[in-house]
């Protein structure tokens, strides 16, 4: 774990976990999810918890199912603890993906359509989010949430 102080001069605490990119993997990410939320002094109710592991869980599912077709290849996720914030971000040097323009077109009568609505449901769960490709190759997802 490191910590360092952001711009305003407050601290941060960051984990960084480095997973294969396999579906098996993505509980170590939820459980140092777990674990880093609790060195927050005020606890994270179990419903804010539950939602980013939700989150978390989706942006790692979405670089093991898009980014290495072929199989093998890694996933970082970076967790940083600000007093006020959670910050996650997940990324891999895979093939990328272009995330679905509207995931409620992915609605077809009363069937949903299998897959593209995880970038949906961490865009609701989250303050903020942004995904990017990596200019030295795969994808970059970065969700906020605002603990205060």
């Amino acid at each position: 774990m490191d910590a360092a102080v952001n711009a305003n001069g407050h601290s941060a605490q960051a984990i960084r976990l480095t997973i294969p990119a396999k579906p098996e993997y993505i509980t170590l990410g939820r459980l140092a999810l777990t674990g880093i939320a609790r060195l927050r002094s005020d606890q994270l109710s179990p419903e804010v918890l539950g939602d980013l592991k939700l989150a978390l869980t989706e942006a790692c599912t979405n670089s093991v199912r898009h980014a290495y077709p072929g199989g093998g290849g890694m996933v970082e996720i970076t967790y940083e603890l600000h007093a006020d914030r959670l910050v996650v971000q997940v990324v891999d040097e895979g093939a990328g993906f272009e995330p679905p323009g509207d995931p409620s077109a992915r609605l077809e009568g009363d069937e949903l359509e299998e897959g593209g609505l995880g970038i949906a449901i961490i865009e609701a769960l989250a303050d903020e989010f942004e995904i990017s490709e990596r200019a030295e190759g795969g994808s970059s997802l970065r969700f906020v949430k605002h603990l205060t």
